[in-house]
């Protein structure tokens, strides 16, 4: 007479496995070694079996455990379950091994990167994260080199919002931008620089230098037209071509780097909010099609944020 468990749901991965093991071994007790637990747990599990189909499984005699004609017929199809258990875990390590990319700013330091990585660690995910401009992470993205990227977006759509402002040799609270308006002193010598040593044409004309992260419609458009609309001269609001070539100006003239506080305390710089205008450097998290990427959201925001330089 079949022995009848309270069991509403059974695990039938476990319960074939323990069947499968008797079954080729011949015995409850050698089987259930082989998958390393005690013999009363692997009785359970075929019972539990049994139970569900309504037929035994087995004949039970002092010695041995044979199978039933049902047991035999039900046997091919619980191996074929048992085998797609071990594939799908074999899968699931081999997912949890593979680099999760994300494309990240160039602005980001290796120091809070490393703990970015390391964190992701402590959550199984083996994070890779690849340091490109602006224009090169959206590539990225669309190309499914990565599976997600941190792109540039304005803040009312932004995850991340970093407050920029201005670096350089500054005594002042706030930076007004009509305050950078060449004198007309100041453009005689400027015009004198262009005929002596030509390269030089902006001599005496302090400039605001964009970093290629900061080259976007949202930032750069508002301080080229404050630009316009304090008198400056076009040359006074400049893209550099990469981060470095900006700050060395910032560093060896009189010249302003716009950057964050993190940027500007890096590189030893005064860093000034600008006094008439308020700009943002958000980042948004965009996936590949199908990528989740609830987890970054949910675990690694902070460290994200601290690679972003958001403010703590």
């Amino acid at each position: 007479m079949l022995i009848r468990h309270s069991m509403a749901q059974v695990d039938l991965v476990g319960a074939s496995r323990a069947f499968v093991s008797v079954s080729e071994r011949g015995s409850f007790t050698v089987g259930a070694a082989a998958l390393r637990m005690s013999q009363s747990v692997a009785s359970r599990r075929v019972a539990a079996l049994e139970e569900r189909y309504g037929e035994r499984l087995f004949e039970r005699t002092a010695r041995r455990a044979v199978l039933t004609p049902f047991g035999r017929e039900l046997l091919p199809a619980a191996r074929q379950l048992v085998r797609a258990a071990d594939v799908l875990d074999h899968e699931a390590e081999v997912a949890k091994r593979r680099p999760w990319r994300l494309a990240v700013p160039t602005t980001c330091a290796t120091t809070s990167l490393a703990h970015l990585i390391a964190e992701a660690r402590l959550h199984d995910v083996v994070l890779e994260v690849q340091v490109a401009p602006a224009a090169e992470r959206a590539e990225l993205l669309q190309t499914q080199q990565v599976r997600a990227a941190l792109v540039a977006a304005p803040a009312d759509e932004a995850h991340w919002s970093v407050p920029l402002g201005l670096a350089g040799d500054l005594n002042v609270s706030r930076v007004y931008i009509a305050t950078l308006r060449p004198s007309r002193t100041t453009s005689r010598r400027a015009t004198s620089a262009v005929a002596t040593v030509g390269p030089r044409a902006n001599a005496g004309v302090r400039r605001i230098w964009i970093q290629p992260e900061d080259d976007v419609p949202h930032i750069r458009d508002p301080l080229t037209r404050l630009r316009d609309a304090a008198g400056l001269r076009p040359t006074q609001v400049a893209v550099a071509p990469d981060l470095t070539t900006a700050a060395a100006e910032a560093l060896c003239s009189r010249d302003l780097l716009l950057c964050s506080p993190d940027q500007a305390h890096d590189l030893g710089l005064t860093w000034r909010p600008i006094g008439d205008l308020t700009l943002t450097r958000g980042f948004a998290l965009t996936a590949a099609p199908a990528v989740d990427v609830a987890f970054l959201h949910t675990h690694l925001a902070d460290a994200v944020a601290r690679c972003l330089g958001v403010p703590q």
